[in-house]
């Protein structure tokens, strides 16, 4: 297995002025590796390396690193995710959209384990027909 990249957009709510707005994103995940790598390609790019079980649980309910001041994650409405990034500049903020990232998660997830990627949430599956709109009388 080789790497598995996803290339998106974060809102970024704190940091410098430069900084701030919407960026774009690499997330990275290596052959065998326990974290995924996050790079905002900001002005001034930087990247941290978050821990994939913490980014999977903060998908769903707020989520803590093991270590002190570390990197946290939690849902933000419907369709967002936010994590907190700590930096030698102070803490970045990055507001993500879910379905992103539960994309990312899933090839993951099918890369590691040998199982088809699942399908978004209402798309047709093999034991499962589309729907069709019911006719109107």
């Amino acid at each position: 297995m080789s790497a598995i990249e996803q290339y998106t957009r974060a809102h970024v709510l704190t940091a410098s002025q430069e900084d701030r707005g919407r960026v774009p994103v690499l997330l990275r995940h290596e052959s065998g590796a326990s974290e995924v790598t996050i790079r905002l390609a900001a002005p001034t790019p930087h990247e941290w390396r978050v821990d994939r079980a913490l980014l999977e649980r903060g998908v769903c309910s707020p989520a803590r690193g093991a270590e002190a001041g570390g990197v946290r994650v939690w849902p933000c409405g419907r369709a967002g995710t936010v994590v907190e990034l700590p930096g030698e500049r102070g803490v970045v903020v990055a507001q993500f959209d879910t379905t992103v990232l539960l994309r990312f998660l899933g090839r993951i997830h099918a890369a590691v384990t040998g199982a088809p990627t699942p399908a978004p949430t209402g798309a047709p599956t093999a034991s499962a027909p589309p729907l069709t709109p019911a006719p109107h009388p």
